[in-house]
């Protein structure tokens, strides 16, 4: 470990993960540790045109006494070489061993014994996968999807005829960049240089995005349809979202109390498809990463969250609630 951009208590360690069709890749993984030692950490997933800066979301999950961490995956953030396409893979299977990695440091490494794992819009999906594909080995506890890409928000005439070009491109082509709107009106709704709060580097998360590619967009829609077909994580989770969803195309004030990203309607249609406990929470007035929206917003996201953490992942060795039996069963 050594200190990280973020400055101390925050450090990073460079995840080595060989190299691919252009060249070295790494991921890193940011850790910052409670005052007090346990045994309780929580890994964070960031999404699309994303990295790990949202410090006050650490500062939560310390001052309940975890330790945090937070993975940049391969090709954003931290962990952008000059020679890579940003953000880009052909399969969301491609993230699979930097989270392995992460989870081995943080349980073997740093001797935890619970792990949560926090994953945003597509890191949502992506640690969604990788809970479905990892049950049975005692690596995840519990998962908390904050806006969780589980489908395009564009309409289906529309999805239709960009998933088949995407598909015919994809195999052949999988760098080629496909016109998308931008991210412009979520981006200016955050950054403090336009009509939001929060400071970030704006290289690493342009108020713009980074152009989609038809290898991105078919690993993303392959993803999509294996969720949608139904996994089974077995661990708690919670999925949060907005109560509603931005539709247009010049700014509005909605954008500060709105998912401007995706529609959060679909999140809760396939919220259940995870697996048998899945927890919905809804949020009026939240934005599309929920932890950056406004004060009062963030404090209900953070008080409910701190409930179901209480409630679905009690440190180890907290007694089981005992259950009463049933009136049949006391009347024998």
């Amino acid at each position: 470990m050594e200190t990280d951009v973020l400055g101390m208590p925050y450090e990073r360690h460079t995840i080595d993960l060989g190299s691919d069709d252009e060249g070295e890749v790494i991921a890193t993984l940011v850790r910052r540790r409670a005052e007090k030692p346990h045994k309780r950490a929580v890994l964070y997933v960031h999404g699309f045109v994303d990295y790990f800066f949202q410090t006050h979301l650490a500062d939560f999950f310390v001052e309940q006494g975890w330790d945090f961490y937070a993975l940049d995956l391969r090709k954003y953030g931290r962990s952008l070489l000059p020679h890579q396409t940003p953000n880009f893979a052909r399969s969301l299977t491609d993230y699979y061993p930097e989270l392995d990695e992460a989870a081995r440091i943080i349980r073997e490494d740093d001797g935890h014994d619970q792990l949560l794992v926090a994953g945003h819009s597509t890191g949502g999906l992506i640690t969604s996968l990788w809970s479905h594909s990892r049950q049975g080995r005692g690596i995840v506890d519990g998962l908390f999807l904050n806006s969780p890409f589980f489908d395009f928000n564009v309409p289906w005439l529309v999805k239709r005829p960009i998933m088949a070009a995407a598909i015919g491109v994809s195999r052949r082509s999988p760098y080629r960049k496909i016109p998308m709107a931008n991210l412009g009106l979520y981006g200016q709704s955050l950054h403090t240089d336009h009509r939001g709060e929060w400071t970030y580097d704006l290289a690493w998360k342009p108020v713009l995005g980074f152009p989609v590619t038809t290898g991105w967009l078919e690993a993303i829609r392959r993803g999509q349809r294996r969720l949608r077909a139904g996994l089974a994580i077995d661990a708690p989770i919670m999925v949060a979202c907005s109560t509603r969803s931005f539709h247009g195309r010049a700014w509005h004030d909605d954008l500060r109390t709105t998912d401007s990203v995706l529609d959060v309607d679909h999140i809760v249609r396939w919220a259940p498809r995870l697996g048998p406990r899945v927890s919905i929470a809804r949020f009026d007035g939240g934005m599309h990463d929920l932890t950056l929206s406004g004060k009062e917003v963030r404090v209900d996201v953070f008080r409910e969250l701190g409930r179901w953490v209480d409630a679905y992942l009690p440190p180890v060795g907290t007694p089981e609630i005992e259950v009463p039996p049933a009136p049949e069963e006391a009347n024998r």
